[in-house]
């Protein structure tokens, strides 16, 4: 603990030296950066350059190769998957995998039964306490839904929803476990400008309300408008870290992406 940099005492998320190897191939290699709290942080890079496996690698889908990984002054290294829900990371994923036959309430609600503090024994019986905690459950369900502009559609199946809509649904359903770190796979993937606006005000309303978001996406212009930070990655490695202006004119980054050297 006293070997960490003053700068990563106060961050939420402080990945040291990750590594992740499958067989021979180095999938990250040796990947420092920290989160600070309330930050949005994007990480972007050409196809792959292990983005999705740091994803994975933090949220214990798979196992790290080297290095550390803390979380809320917690090493979550090693933690199982669950642990890792529990802990306050949640990961929305690229594809909108939906329970189709459940209504968007009823989707959000799921996510509430993470924190749920009532026992078994407690539903099987109906208690009052079981009963408050329901009540509640719905309040913020409803609140979840008006933030990802659902409330219209609640009592649809989650299978009837526009793509769009379906994003925006597991982005409420993440939100109702209470995540300290939401985790966003290409959060605008798919969607025309009007859906990404929507999306973006959704984001925005996430940090507002004191969370700190960690952003993949492909669409540069969309990174440079939400980001605080950005981290670039390229074969696996930290290319280059800085604010949205700076990975902008960065000639390592413009070579990344395009393939060829600034004159």
């Amino acid at each position: 603990m006293d070997s960490l940099k003053s700068e990563d005492r106060s961050s939420l998320l402080v990945v040291d030296r990750l590594s992740v190897n499958f067989g021979r191939l180095a999938a990250v290699s040796e990947l420092d950066f920290n989160i600070q709290a309330q930050e949005i942080f994007g990480l972007i890079g050409p196809n792959g350059a292990g983005k999705t496996t740091v994803f994975n690698a933090i949220t214990s889908a798979v196992p790290l190769s080297g290095g550390t990984i803390r979380f809320d002054g917690q090493d979550v290294s090693r933690l199982k998957p669950h642990q890792i829900t529990a802990a306050g990371i949640v990961r929305v994923h690229q594809s909108a995998n939906v329970f189709p036959e459940t209504t968007v309430r009823e989707h959000v609600m799921t996510g509430l039964h993470c924190r749920t503090a009532t026992s078994v024994l407690g539903a099987v019986l109906n208690t009052p306490f079981c009963r408050k905690e329901e009540a509640r459950g719905h309040d913020k369900a409803g609140e979840l839904m008006a933030l990802a502009l659902l409330e219209d559609v609640q009592g649809q199946p989650a299978s009837s929803l526009t793509w769009a809509q379906q994003k925006r649904l597991m982005v409420a359903t993440a939100l109702a476990t209470r995540p300290k770190l939401l985790l966003l796979d290409e959060p605008v993937a798919g969607m025309n400008s009007d859906e990404i606006e929507e999306m973006l005000d959704l984001v925005a309303a996430v940090r507002k309300q004191g969370m700190t978001v960690f952003v993949i996406e492909h669409n540069m212009q969309v990174m440079m408008r939400i980001c605080d930070r950005m981290l670039v990655m390229n074969y696996g490695r930290k290319l280059t870290e800085g604010n949205p202006e700076k990975i902008s004119q960065d000639p390592k980054v413009i070579e990344a992406y395009l393939g060829y050297k600034q004159k």
